[in-house]
């Protein structure tokens, strides 16, 4: 049993008052009258004993209903314990009287009078006490059961059968008091039950997300409506609780300014139809102009209930996520999708209403915008991005479109021009108008635009058109920047020409199509090859053999050079394994190729792999190599250095040709470009020449000379004695491996010192 149904019991001890007084002096007057007739004192004692527990009952029966608060468990205890010693000694008083009356009397008529009496107040109590029947059990004890044993005591027949059917009536009033209080305690638990259902219907009815209305079938009356409804509608927090027509509470939303009232009429069409449906309400002239999706369901057994979602942020947020799809976050510009879409359409409509004047399409792409980013932030470039796209708006023409494709790439429509003029003065105007000085965070800051042209003809596609304008713009920037170009069909050959280059190129690496050539470096004081450079080749099955000039600049764009860097090392180790002891092989690292953070690894395993001393290993780098990351750089030479392998600058006098590489870099040779041996009969060439190699030879770095193509050449370069190599046509061409090999074996297998002209006769 639960507390509060536990409390509920004990109170229904004290629900009837009136009647616990009136019969609790009942048996007083019995005894009076008793007492008067027969004269017996004892009875008469009785009758104060009767007056007393009855007051006492009535005062205790008043100060319970004084109370105002609803009864709680601990306080039912001590009200319980209360009534029990109430109706115990009221019923101990009652049992005292009666055997009193029917052992101390013969007269027939008391003897009725105090039965009838004792079963009266006994039929009474079944009414009041049903709560508690173990209290009535024990009045019914001490009350009625010294009756029945004075009953039996006095022994006649008729006195007998009496006590006898006494027994009988009061064990059914027993059995009657525990019915009634299993009905009652059921009716207690099914109340509760019904109370908790309620209660949970209501706590999930108004923590509904959405809000609901139930409508009866009769009058389309309101039944039920929850919390988050009235909320929504703005409704009183009493009007949830009120009866009214569909109309009625429609009509009250319209008043509070929640709905328009087309959008109410349409809201009770549907009520009052009682068909299934959803209709969606936007009324930007409500109060605050929100959002409602409404949900008509009608019931199984009639009536209509109403389901209301507010919607205002779901739309808000996908008008947010399709505004984000289609346009730039930055700039505000359409992005690239939009932009497609768009000329796509104006493509369409322009050939289906038999359009004949051209539009023009303009990439444009910004220069020196990567310096601005790097040198001011992130912060600055995005502003810089803002002002170009207002500049670019104030260009343009109303029928015109532009739109930022990504990074600081901007594409700009431009239709039904009269002819490709009209195109080069609209990029004219945005290469001046985009060259002119920003003031970005107090910078002054100057970039400049290169563009590609595309102009439309019949039938063409948006992804044509950009592909188009894409490799204008591709010509541009390799002109020289700040200019613009107009697609031109062998534009699209090149590309096709370079995309499909590119694919031989894969196969080529992936099925080791490459061949290495090899070029002797001549010791100019021996007359014997002391060094190898290997040089790649590829015999394309069409293209024939393919310089490396045409293989490296692709590799690296197409990350490639990394692959192809690796296979020609270890090639060039094994191959250099072949040849004498005192010849090294020289291999060439491109910038890409030397700063991958394994490169010391790379060099190691090849080493491994091949079984190729350190001593015989010659890196060949050029100056950009050197400008990149200087203390990386620095580290890493260094620790090729410490490993034994030799390094050697390449191409010197090609780029910067700063002397302080020479000084703070371990390198242990120089290189001089072939450039150096133009002019060389003139004095200033090669006092440079030789200024350059004998600095070379103080910081004791061997010296190379390249390009030697004749003998002239070699003796003006060897005069002095500063130049320690020569490399040349005039000693060998890159050959083979197997022609390198006979190179090598008649070198070192001569000893004269005219070694240099015989190598030059036998490989001319």
């Amino acid at each position: 049993m639960s507390p509060s149904i536990y409390a509920g019991m004990v109170d229904s001890l004290f629900m009837n008052p009136l009647p616990m007084v009136f019969g609790a002096f009942g048996p007083a007057i019995a005894g009076a009258v008793i007492g008067w007739v027969t004269g017996d004192i004892a009875i008469w004692l009785c009758v104060p004993l009767f007056i007393a527990v009855g007051i006492a009952r009535a005062v205790q029966m008043y100060r319970y209903q004084q109370r105002n608060a609803p009864l709680t468990a601990p306080e039912a205890v001590t009200w319980e314990q209360r009534y029990r010693l109430g109706a115990v000694v009221y019923g101990i008083a009652l049992g005292v009287w009666s055997a009193t009356v029917l052992l101390r009397t013969n007269d027939a008529a008391a003897h009725m009078l105090c039965v009838t009496t004792v079963v009266a107040y006994t039929s009474a109590g079944v009414g009041r006490t049903f709560g508690r029947p173990r209290i009535f059990h024990l009045q019914v004890l001490f009350g009625c059961g010294p009756l029945i044993l004075a009953l039996m005591l006095i022994g006649d027949a008729y006195h007998f059968v009496l006590a006898l059917l006494s027994i009988v009536f009061f064990v059914s009033i027993r059995h009657l008091t525990s019915s009634l209080q299993r009905i009652y305690l059921n009716a207690w638990i099914a109340r509760e039950r019904e109370a908790a259902i309620a209660t949970q219907f209501d706590t999930a009815l108004n923590n509904m997300p959405h809000g609901l209305c139930m409508f009866s079938a009769a009058d389309s009356r309101l039944a039920v409506m929850n919390q988050r409804f009235a909320d929504m509608m703005r409704l009183p927090h009493d009007f949830m609780h009120r009866s009214g027509s569909a109309a009625d509470i429609v009509a009250a939303c319209v008043a509070a300014g929640s709905i328009s009232p087309s959008s109410g009429r349409m809201i009770v069409s549907e009520i009052e139809n009682a068909t299934a449906g959803e209709i969606i309400t936007v009324d930007s002239e409500t109060t605050d102009a929100h959002a409602f999706s409404w949900t008509f369901q009608p019931m199984v057994g009639g009536g209509t209930v109403v389901l209301v979602e507010d919607i205002t942020e779901r739309r808000s947020a996908e008008a947010r996520i399709i505004h984000l799809a289609r346009y730039d976050e930055l700039t505000a510009l359409p992005n690239r999708v939009n932009f497609r879409d768009e000329i796509e359409r104006l493509l369409l409509a322009s050939h289906g209403h038999g359009e004949t004047r051209p539009s023009a399409l303009l990439f444009v792409d910004l220069d020196q915008f990567k310096q601005v980013n790097d040198t001011l932030g992130h912060p600055c470039g995005d502003q810089l991005l803002c002002d170009v796209a207002d500049r670019l708006r104030e260009m343009l023409r109303p029928e015109d479109f532009v739109a930022r494709f990504g990074g600081d790439e901007f594409v700009v429509f431009q239709q039904h021009i009269k002819s490709n003029e009209d195109a080069a003065v609209l990029a004219r105007r945005i290469v001046d108008r985009l060259s002119e000085r920003y003031l970005i965070d107090h910078h002054v800051v100057e970039i400049g635009a290169s563009i590609g042209i595309a102009v439309t003809s019949p039938g063409v596609k948006a992804d044509v058109l950009l592909k188009n304008a894409d490799m204008a713009l591709y010509r541009a920037k390799a002109d020289g920047r700040g200019t613009y170009c107009f697609f031109r069909e062998e534009m699209a050959h090149a590309v096709e020409s370079r995309r499909i280059l590119e694919l031989d190129l894969r196969r080529a690496l992936a099925h080791e199509e490459f061949e290495l050539y090899y070029q002797p470096l001549v010791n100019l004081k021996t007359g014997r090859i002391s060094t190898c450079e290997a040089l790649l080749r590829w015999n394309h099955p069409v293209r024939g053999t393919v310089s490396p000039v045409d293989i490296i600049p692709v590799a690296e764009e197409m990350g490639l050079i990394v692959d192809l860097g690796r296979w020609i090392l270890r090639k060039a180790c094994m191959e250099c394994m072949r040849w004498p002891e005192a010849v090294s092989v020289a291999v060439n690292f491109s910038p890409q190729q030397f700063h991958q953070r394994d490169v010391l690894n790379e060099v190691r395993y090849a080493l491994e792999v091949s079984g190729l001393p350190a001593s015989r290993l010659e890196i060949e780098i050029t100056e950009s190599s050197l400008l990149r990351n200087t203390q990386w750089t620095l580290d890493a030479l260094s620790q090729l250095h410490s490993a034994g392998v030799r390094i050697s600058l390449d191409d010197f006098g090609t780029g910067y040709s700063s002397l302080s590489y020479l000084h703070n870099f371990p390198l242990q040779k120089v290189k001089i470009d072939r450039s150096f041996l133009e002019g060389i009969d003139a004095d200033r060439p090669l006092t440079l020449l030789r200024g350059v190699a004998r600095l070379s030879a103080d910081l004791g770095m061997s010296v190379v000379v390249e390009g030697i193509e004749t003998n002239e050449q070699l003796e003006l370069i060897s005069a002095d004695g500063t130049v320690t190599e020569a490399q040349g046509y005039l000693f060998s061409r890159p050959v083979q491996a197997t022609q390198v090999r006979q190179l090598l074996a008649a070198s070192h297998g001569s000893q004269s010192d005219a070694h240099v002209k015989a190598l030059s006769r036998s490989t001319a």
